[in-house]
């Protein structure tokens, strides 16, 4: 079980981008974060909870919402889910030594890969981790780790010898289950 202090993560941070998130998607996935986190009422700095395999607290703190975004981000199942992301890659920045280095392709059971900023130096899939990530705009405990147990269920249709991690970010409380195996 992995533990750090608490910290802040700053959203629209992920304008920087990763190695495989550029600038304009990570400002885009920055967007739909203050449309769920605003939509639940949260204040700024409110503490995201990030348990299971990795524990920590961060505050959260989000760019002002508009009424334009709110129209833009009207989906709130597409909202949620791009909101996910952001958080995720957050999280595992901070909690892990990977980033996002590559989009899985659709019907791999996952959604990213995580490595380090040195893999091209690697050997493919060297040093690799698999991640899949899911949001919830509101939800109880046990709706959480429902969604947990059945996105560690769908990862292993690429299960081998690459570990995987799951994050399910819940935005009412708000929450990060996160998984590893």
């Amino acid at each position: 079980m992995d533990s750090k202090n608490s910290d802040s993560i700053i959203l629209t941070d992920l304008a920087n981008g990763f190695p495989a998130i550029t600038p304009v998607f990570g400002a885009t996935l920055a967007e739909a974060c203050s449309v769920c986190l605003s939509d639940r009422g949260h204040p700024q700095g409110i503490n995201l909870i990030v348990e299971g395999d990795f524990q920590a607290a961060f505050k959260l703190y989000w760019q002002p919402i508009t009424p334009q975004m709110i129209r833009c981000w009207n989906d709130l199942e597409y909202t949620t889910e791009q909101a996910a992301y952001g958080i995720a890659f957050m999280i595992i920045a901070r909690l892990t030594d990977f980033t996002v280095i590559e989009r899985s392709r659709k019907g791999t059971g996952f959604d990213y890969w995580l490595g380090t900023e040195t893999d091209d130096e690697l050997l493919p899939f060297q040093n690799k981790v698999r991640l899949e990530i899911s949001g919830i705009r509101a939800g109880y405990q046990k709706r959480i780790n429902f969604r947990l147990k059945q996105k560690l269920e769908q990862t292993k249709s690429s299960d081998g010898i690459l570990p995987a991690y799951v994050v399910v970010v819940e935005f009412s409380k708000p929450i990060a289950m996160t998984a590893k195996k």
